[in-house]
């Protein structure tokens, strides 16, 4: 259970797929309020965004009852203050004890100054409502800002929790973007009581399969599922570092009242490899393997013989695939040490797998409604 406190939690990304995942369990554990910062014209779009969020993963008997203790603003992360006012920043500012910064860009192909916008320049505007927080009522407790273990670049070897990339390329514009935000921060003046959380590739509820990311390692599985995956650009034993997204949420509330620092929300010695993902996926889904190719011959492998379909496929699916050939293996010893006693553990993929895929076939792959989880299971929403 959370600790008990009547000061409100002050969250971005409650509309998204971590942000959820976190809000919903701070009304579950805590009686705190919820002060949610939703991208919207006003309160009113804003409340209706959020209600629409929580809907979706919390008992339908108790939507009404949590909303009564959630406060939606509109804000905008690619706004100056945010958007807000100065009475509405005073007001948060005093009113909120701890500030968790899920919000973010995902896109891996977003034009570098566009991802800047949202997770770099997003983080300093949150970084600014952090310091203000800090001088107003009771102070601030913690901020956490929600990164990437990716920061790490074309980093290889092991990966630390307390270690920088520096001076190394990245794969895309999100990773680059969440290391300089991790940067900002760090450097902050006044300095801020920093909580940095590195999740790998997150992926649905480990219980219900809930997720709503159907991208990095759902991509190659449709297609897979699909059989429109005859070659997968990959090294057979590149680690695969998946953790489901309520590991990541349990890890986000576990973190409170620990030190200062960046911990990494991942796999680690559980991650599993491509050779092992593939296996899975060949067996739930009945279809052969697909052939594992060197990732610097991928041009050759489009220029094979192949259908329109599956060459369709494979190039919008191209994104993802240096996510499968990563010499990079995460250390999390530090997150460990203060979650398992807790009991916040991660697991194995393979525990859970068959539950991520009932869900997205349930919700194919992202194309159908949303569905709603209960706590009996899965139900597709209205």
């Amino acid at each position: 259970m959370l600790p008990t406190r009547t000061d409100a939690v002050l969250l971005t990304g409650v509309t998204g797929f971590v942000g959820t995942a976190v809000m919903v369990r701070i009304l579950e554990r805590s009686a705190r309020p919820v002060v949610a910062l939703v991208r919207a014209a006003n309160t009113a779009e804003a409340t209706a965004r959020l209600r629409t969020a929580l809907a979706e993963v919390a008992p339908p008997d108790r939507v009404d009852a949590y909303m009564s203790r959630c406060s939606a603003v509109p804000a905008d992360l690619l706004v100056d203050g945010l958007g807000l006012g100065h009475a509405d920043r005073e007001r948060l500012a005093r009113a909120c004890d701890e500030i968790i910064h899920c919000a973010a860009s995902v896109s891996f192909d977003l034009p570098l100054d566009e991802a800047r916008a949202v997770n770099t320049a997003g983080a300093a505007r949150i970084a600014e409502l952090a310091t203000c927080a800090a001088v107003r009522g009771d102070g601030l407790r913690r901020i956490v800002h929600v990164s990437t273990a990716y920061v790490a670049g074309h980093r290889t070897g092991t990966f630390g929790e307390d270690e920088m990339t520096i001076g190394l390329p990245f794969r895309n514009t999100y990773e680059q973007t969440k290391h300089e935000a991790e940067q900002l921060l760090r450097g902050w003046s006044p300095r801020l009581p920093l909580q940095i959380v590195r999740p790998s590739i997150v992926v649905g509820d480990r219980t219900t399969g809930w997720t709503r990311s159907f991208n990095v390692l759902y991509w190659p599985l449709k297609t897979f599922a699909r059989g429109r995956l005859p070659v997968i650009p990959a090294l057979a034993d590149s680690p695969v570092d998946v953790v489901p997204v309520d590991y990541v949420a349990d890890t986000i509330l576990g973190l409170a009242g620990a030190p200062t620092g960046t911990y990494h929300a991942v796999a680690g010695q559980h991650a599993s490899t491509v050779a092992e993902v593939i296996e899975l996926a060949a067996a739930r889904f009945g279809v052969p393997a697909p052939a594992v190719v060197d990732p610097s011959v991928l041009h050759e492998a489009l220029g094979r013989p192949m259908a329109a379909a599956q060459r369709t496929a494979l190039d919008r699916a191209r994104i993802f695939f240096p996510y499968f050939a990563l010499g990079v293996r995460f250390d999390d010893r530090w997150a460990r040490s203060i979650l398992e006693p807790a009991g916040i553990a991660a697991e194995p993929l393979d525990g859970y797998f068959s539950n991520l895929m009932d869900y997205a076939e349930h919700a194919a792959w992202g194309g159908r409604s949303p569905l709603t989880v209960t706590p009996s299971g899965v139900t597709v929403a209205a």
